[in-house]
């Protein structure tokens, strides 16, 4: 083979590859693969093609050609990982070193953004950092300091890339902001700051393009969905009347964007006159020591904490119940048009209890939404009408990991390591629950017949042996 040929080879294979699984939940966010043959019964010693150790992290697994990136962290060391697919044995591994250590919820860390890819080079991003570009081989391309933030339950939203441009979406207490890098040399396109975005979220982007359009940059954030132009930042169009603190990232399909946010319709928590009642020394403020026996808030101290200044106040906490107060739920949204389409755009709004924590799944026309306790519902996604609500009784657990789709299978993580595996249809039926035995929170990634499973310990590779 000539070199031009090789070239060029390499070139269409990077191409058909790129949206195999290159960012978190695969092709544009969506959960959904078209790999065929995909196994329903894995465990450690049945259907696993492999089992690698890699360092502590929540993010999920991506796909690049034939390996597999994930990230994690070790102390102060900020980890890149490359795995082979069909071996497991790590092809190259990466450290740079934190410029800080943020206090943040103890049930996040700074290895939560998945990577992604451009199907070629690989983009991380580490809040206690910044976002670095690693080539194929693991040579450092260049790197763009961000932070810090102002996010007590951290940074959690993932790059995306699209053409030639990163984007990142670094929603915070103040100070939201979306920024555009180009992709080979980490220079900065545009940022956009998120002025209306007063409070965190924590849900990952997804792109649109409108039928003889430029590309849009779709990022659910508190209170709104805002459609920014790929190429200049500018703030096309948004949808108002949406919950606060989204952390699900939406799906769309035909235009019709599917997301979920946190809200209730009247304070779910105490007033403050009730809560006062931990201000021991009665002084009018509630300190960290004096609240940290609060089932509710003990741990949540630096969220109470608007202004930092190591105590909760009546003010603070008004602040809160007015914010927990919002439209919420489940959301279909038409994207496109021009400024304010709040009541133009919304198509249904199911105010029932989903969770906020995974994002929605359409697949063959029905829409899913995976809860604690295994609690899986179908819905027709023209009308948000419920078909089915049931639970995966064998997997009664916490549930992190978004619900992703294959060959008719769909494929529930828990945050035991209790792997569901669902008949997909508006009927949907329990075929198998597998169990690793590890804690998980990451989103598996499918390609070619395997799915991919990041532990708290180790990352798997699952397939039907043949």
């Amino acid at each position: 083979m000539t070199k031009r040929l090789f070239i060029l080879f390499f070139i269409i294979a990077a191409t058909c590859s790129a949206g195999e699984w290159d960012r978190f939940r695969g092709p544009n966010g969506s959960g959904v693969s078209d790999a065929t043959g995909m196994p329903v019964e894995f465990s450690p010693t049945k259907n696993m093609d492999w089992r690698t150790e890699v360092p502590f992290g929540r993010s999920s697994p991506i796909l690049v050609n034939d390996r597999v990136i994930v990230t994690g962290s070790e102390g102060q060391k900020l980890i890149t990982t490359s795995v082979n697919r069909e071996t497991g044995q790590v092809v190259w591994q990466r450290e740079i070193l934190r410029d800080r250590t943020q206090e943040i919820y103890k049930d996040n860390d700074t290895a939560t953004p998945t990577p992604a890819s451009d199907g070629v080079n690989v983009y991380v991003f580490f809040p206690d950092f910044g976002l670095v570009s690693y080539g194929p081989e693991g040579e450092e391309r260049w790197r763009f300091k961000l932070g810090p933030f102002r996010n007590f339950y951290g940074i959690s939203a993932s790059p995306i890339v699209h053409g030639n441009t990163l984007v990142q979406v670094c929603d915070q207490m103040s100070g939201s902001f979306v920024v555009a890098l180009d992709k080979d040399n980490g220079q900065v396109r545009w940022r956009k700051e998120r002025t209306v975005a007063q409070t965190i979220a924590y849900s990952t982007p997804i792109l649109w393009t409108p039928e003889n359009g430029k590309a849009q940059v779709v990022v659910v954030g508190a209170y709104r969905i805002d459609g920014y132009a790929l190429d200049s930042g500018e703030n096309l169009w948004w949808v108002g009347g949406q919950g606060t603190s989204p952390i699900s990232t939406p799906v769309l399909e035909k235009g019709i964007i599917f997301a979920t946010s946190h809200g209730a319709d009247k304070p779910e928590m105490d007033p403050w006159a009730k809560l006062s009642q931990s201000d021991k020394d009665k002084d009018g403020k509630i300190s960290a020591v004096e609240i940290r026996d609060n089932l509710m808030l003990g741990d949540h101290f630096g969220w109470v904490d608007r202004n930092r200044d190591g105590f909760l106040t009546q003010d603070e906490w008004e602040e809160i119940l007015a914010e927990s107060v919002s439209e919420h739920g489940l959301v279909a949204v038409r994207a496109g048009g021009s400024g304010d389409r709040t009541e133009e755009n919304l198509l249904w709004r199911n105010k029932k209890d989903y969770s906020d924590l995974t994002s929605p799944l359409l697949y063959r026309d029905v829409l899913y939404m995976v809860k604690e306790g295994g609690i899986v519902i179908s819905l027709d996604p023209e009308t948000g009408e419920t078909y089915k609500i049931g639970r995966s009784k064998k997997a009664i657990e916490p549930y992190y990991a978004s619900p992703v789709a294959a060959d008719g299978k769909i494929y529930l993580v828990g945050a035991g390591g209790k792997v569901s595996v669902l008949k997909a249809g508006p009927q949907w039926e329990v075929l198998a629950v597998n169990d690793l035995k590890e804690e998980c929170q990451a989103t598996p990634a499918i390609g070619k017949g395997s799915i991919y499973i990041r532990t708290f310990e180790a990352l798997y590779s699952f397939s039907e042996q043949r």
